[in-house]
């Protein structure tokens, strides 16, 4: 087996690499002078099992390229098997025609890497599991939720309610409420623009409660700041906040900092530099990701992956 990396999370490879035990493979990833990417393997890689680790985050086209370009190096280099191991899937918001005239992008995303030459994809926290049928190839669909559960379950926090920010997300929050022995309860939300949301009303009660909103990712921030202040006024205590990803821009940093949440839990699945003036915990998922490639390397199932406590995630 060998592991290398692009350049949009090397410190999330290298933690995966160390967990494993072996090296991060060689290679160079670089620009050339007009911003096209430079790949060079380093490294023999001819009957070898690899795999490539790279979130396809902010710059989302540039990483995608690197990751293209890299799975075409390896094709081209004889590698018996290539494994993407994207641990945030960019485009993924993209996946159905929702409007006249536009296009499936997170199918587009899906269709360049299987003709760039990858053999089976490895990733987390989808925003939309249909996407596993975009592609023709084996997807294993990892869930960040084990390492959140194992820090909540230790911060111990009473009077819980498991809050979904939207309809769609209430398969997720059920599990977390499950495993945390809390109520659920339900923001039913309206879209105004990419950027704005507006709560219209609530399942459940909040009262007097202390609350923990559940999403797959936020970039805005708009839905789990708007949440997290209609929460409030029904009578919320402490607000908390567990994403997958945080692909905050810069929007989403200055609502974050200005919100009524106390505390955001997040994991390493995109590389982001320090936040300063946000109580902003952010997890690791470096051992989640080498037991799947462990097991994928082995010809070994991941389905236990997928159990915490006996509730199944996903």
């Amino acid at each position: 087996m060998k592991i290398f990396s692009g350049n949009s999370n090397r410190p999330l490879a290298e933690a995966i690499c160390q967990r494993i035990g072996v090296l991060l493979g060689k290679c160079t990833v670089d620009t050339f002078p007009d911003g096209e990417s430079r790949i060079k393997i380093e490294e023999n890689v001819r009957g070898e099992d690899v795999f490539i680790i790279q979130s396809t985050s902010l710059p989302a086209n540039h990483n995608l390229m690197e990751l293209f370009i890299m799975i075409d190096a390896l094709r081209r280099a004889s590698a018996a098997r290539i494994t993407a191991v994207i641990p945030f899937y960019g485009y993924a918001r993209q996946d159905r025609k929702d409007q006249p005239r536009v296009p499936i992008t997170a199918k587009l995303v899906a269709n360049l890497l299987v003709a760039a030459g990858a053999n089976r994809i490895l990733t987390m926290d989808l925003h939309a599991q249909q996407i596993m049928g975009f592609f023709d190839i084996p997807v294993d669909h990892l869930y960040a939720a084990p390492v959140i559960y194992d820090y909540l379950k230790k911060k111990r926090i009473p009077d819980l309610v498991v809050v979904s920010p939207d309809v769609g997300g209430v398969k997720m929050a059920n599990a977390y409420s499950q495993v945390l022995k809390a109520d659920l309860a339900i923001v039913v939300k309206k879209r105004i623009s990419p950027t704005e949301v507006s709560p219209l009303s609530l399942v459940g009660t909040v009262a007097d409660k202390n609350v923990l909103l559940v999403d797959d990712l936020t970039e805005t921030a708009g839905t789990l700041v708007s949440a997290a202040d209609f929460l409030k006024k029904q009578g919320a205590k402490n607000i908390y906040a567990c994403v997958a990803h945080a692909v905050l821009s810069d929007l989403g940093v200055a609502r974050l900092r200005n919100s009524c949440i106390d505390e955001i839990i997040t994991t390493d699945t995109v590389y982001r530099p320090v936040i300063e003036g946000m109580n902003i915990i952010t997890l690791s998922v470096a051992g989640l990701l080498a037991e799947a490639i462990k097991r994928i390397e082995s010809n070994l199932s991941v389905s236990i992956l997928f159990e915490y406590d006996g509730v199944r995630i996903g």
